[in-house]
């Protein structure tokens, strides 16, 4: 595998970058700021998609922007992963500025400039993290994510808009202080770098004489580094999730599908795969108890999902589960488990945000967040529910959809790790899944409406916001047909 030196990495960058400062100039004028959202999130996919001939090749993209001190810079790489994450953030940005304008201007919300500067610069910084080359470098962009998506938790303005963000502020700024800044710091003393060995997953940046003469700081390092990356919601710290839906729709599709999980999750691979590398982990026994500490998050948020009433407090204990199956994966380290890992980065970010997507048009169409009254609302709703229904079977992990694709390769590489408490895990998620799902479904079209209620009286949510949630749907679909879109880049990142 060849490393190129090229700029070229960093266009991406620029680009989101200067699309805040495009939406700050447009101010009130609404077509504007839309149109520079628009055009920034195509472009910008665009440029990521630039690269894929030479990654499925086998080559890497990188630059060094800033030498700080020797073995810490500011640089930029384009590898399989990154490409995954590098793309789906600004292509997803797109369909969300388009559900953004029906969903801010049917509610008529307020501050919508500094909604969509904020909204921006979050996928600058998901931009930043998936090509990150370096921990430092994560570390800068990881940050950019949590202190920018704080005013989109508070967006309302109200008591319980600012007890969520200072929740989540609290949670995603405290623990990266504690224990993430720490575990660069001694990644750095023990190894003397904070370079990602790109194109080897199974060699880490500490050597083997690190890992001999210090296996327990080693371990200390990687705990405090699983700990820090609480964007990626493994229990105890997921609380902050929750909480943040008191946050516009869209911003709860940011939160769950686009950037701040996603982020938490990718670093996470990241820091596994390329940071400490398979063979570490299974040298210095971290991969099992990270993977039980994974299952022991999904089957835990999945019980407590079934309990929510309210939509998107069930979405939000459902992306907590999610996640955890990209940690599973990843951490298990079989080649198989690591795959599934890798594509539910992709998969569940598409099904997912059509949920919120769902969601969203639900309440704009109906103002409804109660589940228990949504009785007969998918005969009025037919294609919000269609598309729901459909990413619905892909969090439960039926073929055709995406989802199915992930668990397959996560069983499978359970299976062949002889891991059977793993494999139990991931069966009775998908029992739980569709125990919290199928009812939405079953309600909205097999019960007639509620004596009193208005579903006679609902319709569809602006076009702005169905087509993309109808676009999203279809696209989990076609991941689960030809789930080779992503898979490629992924066996092109670890030599599958």
């Amino acid at each position: 595998m060849s490393v190129i030196e090229s700029c070229n990495v960093l266009w991406p960058l620029l680009v989101t970058l200067l699309a805040p400062f495009g939406i700050l100039l447009a101010g009130s004028r609404q077509n504007v700021r839309e149109g520079v959202s628009l055009a920034a999130g195509a472009l910008t996919a665009a440029l990521v998609l630039s690269f894929a001939p030479a990654v499925l090749g086998g080559h890497i993209y990188r630059y060094e922007l800033f030498h700080i001190l020797p073995g810490v810079t500011v640089a930029f790489a384009v590898d399989g992963l990154g490409f995954i994450f590098a793309f789906i953030a600004p292509f997803l940005w797109v369909f969300a500025t388009s559900y953004n304008i029906g969903y801010m201007r049917s509610l008529k919300e307020h501050a919508q400039t500094r909604y969509y500067f904020c909204f921006a610069i979050a996928i600058f910084g998901a931009v930043g993290v998936a090509l990150a080359a370096n921990v430092f470098t994560l570390y800068l962009f990881y940050e950019i994510i949590s202190v920018f998506t704080y005013p989109l938790v508070a967006h309302h303005q109200d008591e319980e808009g600012f007890y969520g963000a200072k929740k989540y502020l609290v949670y995603l700024m405290g623990t990266s202080k504690l224990f993430l800044l720490p575990a660069m710091v001694m990644t750095y003393v023990l190894a003397g770098t904070l370079e990602f060995p790109l194109g080897d997953i199974q060699n880490g940046i500490f050597s083997a004489d690190v890992i001999a003469a210090h296996p327990n700081l080693v371990r200390l390092t990687y705990v405090l580094f699983i700990a820090g990356l609480a964007k990626a919601a493994l229990m105890p710290f997921h609380n902050w999730l929750p909480s943040a839906m008191v946050a516009p729709t869209p911003v709860s599709a940011l939160l769950h599908a686009v950037a701040v999980v996603k982020a938490g999750v990718f670093s996470v691979s990241r820091i596994i795969l390329s940071g400490f590398g398979t063979e570490t982990m299974t040298s210095l026994g971290l991969s099992l108890p990270t993977a039980y500490l994974a299952a022991f998050t999904i089957v835990v948020a999945s019980l407590i999902a079934l309990t929510k009433d309210d939509i998107k407090a069930r979405l939000a204990y459902s992306t907590v589960s999610q996640l955890s199956y990209v940690v599973i994966g990843v951490a298990l380290a079989a080649p198989a488990a690591v795959q599934g890992g890798l594509l539910h980065i992709g998969h569940h970010a598409f099904s997912k945000i059509t949920l919120f997507f769902g969601a969203g048009a639900i309440y704009v169409a109906s103002h409804l967040k109660s589940i228990k009254m949504m009785n007969g609302l998918g005969r009025k709703m037919p294609w919000t529910f269609g598309a729901f229904g459909l990413a619905s079977l892909s969090m439960i992990g039926m073929p055709p959809v995406c989802g199915f694709v992930s668990k397959w390769y996560l069983v499978n590489g359970a299976v062949d790790q002889g891991q059977m408490v793993l494999l139990i895990a991931l069966l009775c998620s998908t029992l739980l899944n569709a125990g919290y799902f199928v009812p939405i479904f079953y309600r909205a079209f097999f019960l007639p409406p509620d004596p009193g209620s208005r579903v006679e009286e609902v319709r569809e949510a602006p076009l702005t916001m169905v087509v993309p949630l109808v676009f999203t749907s279809f696209v989990s679909v076609a991941l689960g047909l030809y789930p080779e879109l992503f898979h490629a880049f992924i066996k092109a990142f670890g030599h599958f």
